[in-house]
């Protein structure tokens, strides 16, 4: 555009963006020509407009030339390599990052500075990039104190009062492991002592040798004794007269007077007379009577009639009007059904005695260790009423039938008991004893059995514990055998290992928790900050 003065023209330029050709629509106008020409200023003008015009249309076309090449280089050329750059990203909210310090748009947190990697574009600008943060620290979370399982993406504080403390990515980093729901737990000395926490180490010694379990003293099914009747009869007199009294064998046990056993002690004494009468006549006929005489005794002695009663009743002639039951074996009476004058019908059992010598133990034997007992291999019973003796028996039969409801199996054990000290339904502990192996063991107190798998916490250092799924073989009193999970000379938690367990749990959680709320990608915020 220009101005005609008197003397000289003025020329005026727009900004180069703003030049827009003008499509005249109409004959060109004719200019009046100057009064007198151009002067060297407004060649000068004139010289600058048209320099400022060419810079433009290069400009111009450089960046579509530069647009072009990104194309290309998008399509599978190679990137320049990657130079670090910084960022600051929201702890609540990892999507949040920008280029400068500052604060969070959504929760108003102060940024912090991370690391991460973005590709230069060629205008030297900055757009989206995926970062790759490494582990630093900064806040994931907040949790409860007093439950961590109530969480907070902001600080807040509980209804007591109190403040929810942070959770950072470093505290879980490396946390990881191979055991699903677990984590490795991280615990300072103080801490370790406050807890009581104390580790063994893992060592190499005899296991399998022996096994324990509980058993219960019961009779020796062998050695009980029902004294019972073979004639009806009453009852004349008790010798034994309440239940728990010692017997031995051949003491008398209560009389009795049956008028068939009279009839039997006559047929008796008339068979001898008969045989006497009957050896005078000589012959055959004393064959006849000695005949009678052994029916006679022998009927008698079927209803329990003892030689030397026989023999009594042969030397006097006369029978006896009662008759004496005497006890076959030594024992306890654990039964009494009989007072005197009560009639008693053949076949009634009015005691009964058992022999305590010898007694049984049964004990119960899970089905994972059945196949550590055999018959015939050394017991010993410990007791509580004898606390410094040990009772020593063997494995006498072991029941074909498995329990349903406890999963277990009854094992019978003779016991020796000459003096009487072990008494039916007493309680006591079994140890089963064959020959051991050597094997890596523990104490059993280190596993924790989950129901699923059985776990134990190793001693990795600095602190730190980490949980290890074993494998189980025999236990030995106190010490279980380890087959695999650990290795000689490490020291596994033998104390407070449940609390252990609990906050690996609860670290395993928080990952799980921290994996959710990762970003796949970072939104940069670009700076508003003006240079």
């Amino acid at each position: 555009m220009t101005r005609e003065r008197e003397g000289e023209v003025e020329l005026t330029t727009m900004p180069p963006t703003e030049v827009t050709p003008q499509v005249p629509t109409t004959a060109p106008s004719v200019v009046p020509r100057a009064r007198r020409g151009f002067g060297l200023g407004t060649l000068a003008l004139v010289a600058v407009a048209s320099a400022s015009l060419s810079a433009g249309g290069l400009w111009c076309l450089g960046r579509g030339e530069r647009a072009r090449a990104d194309d290309t280089a998008s399509e599978g050329a190679t990137k320049p390599a990657a130079a670090p750059v910084h960022r600051y990203q929201c702890a609540m909210h990892p999507t949040v990052v920008q280029d400068h310090p500052g604060e969070c748009p959504i929760c108003g947190m102060e940024l912090t500075e991370v690391h991460e990697t973005e590709q230069p574009r060629g205008d030297g600008g900055i757009g989206s990039a995926t970062a790759t943060v490494a582990t630093e620290h900064r806040v994931l979370f907040y949790r409860s104190p007093m439950d961590p399982k109530v969480t907070s993406p902001v600080p807040t504080k509980d209804s007591m009062g109190m403040e929810f403390t942070p959770v950072y990515a470093d505290e879980l980093a490396g946390a990881a492991t191979k055991v699903p729901g677990q984590a490795v737990v991280e615990i300072d000395p103080d801490r370790q002592q406050l807890i009581g926490l104390t580790t063994v180490e893992v060592s190499t010694g005899k296991v399998g040798g022996a096994w324990r379990t509980v058993g219960r003293v019961t009779v020796d099914e062998t050695r009980v004794r029902h004294i019972n009747l073979k004639v009806p009869g009453f009852v004349e007199h008790i010798y034994v007269d309440f239940i728990g009294k010692k017997v031995r064998k051949g003491d008398p046990l209560f009389a009795i007077y049956s008028p068939e056993l009279m009839s039997a002690q006559e047929e008796y004494l008339l068979a001898l007379r008969t045989r006497g009468a009957l050896a005078n006549t000589g012959g055959s006929p004393v064959i006849d009577g000695e005949q009678l005489v052994k029916s006679a005794r022998r009927k008698l002695a079927l209803w329990d009639i003892s030689q030397a009663e026989l023999d009594r009743i042969a030397a006097t002639g006369e029978p006896m009007r009662t008759m004496t039951v005497h006890s076959p074996v030594s024992g306890v009476v654990t039964k009494k059904d009989v007072v005197e004058g009560m009639k008693l019908d053949a076949g009634a059992m009015p005691y009964e005695i058992i022999d305590l010598t010898s007694v049984w133990v049964l004990a119960d034997i899970y089905e994972t260790e059945l196949r550590n007992v055999e018959e015939g291999m050394a017991a010993t019973l410990t007791l509580a009423a004898f606390p410094d003796r040990a009772f020593t028996g063997t494995v006498l039969f072991i029941d074909p039938m498995l329990d349903p409801r406890t999963r277990t199996v009854k094992v019978r054990l003779a016991f020796g008991n000459p003096k009487g000290e072990l008494r039916p339904e007493m309680f006591g502990e079994v140890l089963l004893s064959r020959k051991a192996h050597d094997g890596l063991q523990l104490p059993r107190d280190a596993v924790i059995d989950s129901e699923i798998e059985k776990l134990v916490f190793i001693a990795v250092g600095d602190g730190k514990f980490q949980p290890r799924i074993v494998r189980l073989g025999e236990t030995t009193g106190d010490l279980v055998e380890v087959v695999s999970g650990v290795e000689a000379g490490e020291r596994v938690v033998t104390r407070a290992n449940f609390l252990v367990d609990s906050e690996s749990r609860l670290r395993a959680s928080l990952l799980e928790m921290a994996a959710a709320t990762a970003p796949a990608s970072a939104r940069v915020l670009p700076s508003t900050v003006k240079p």
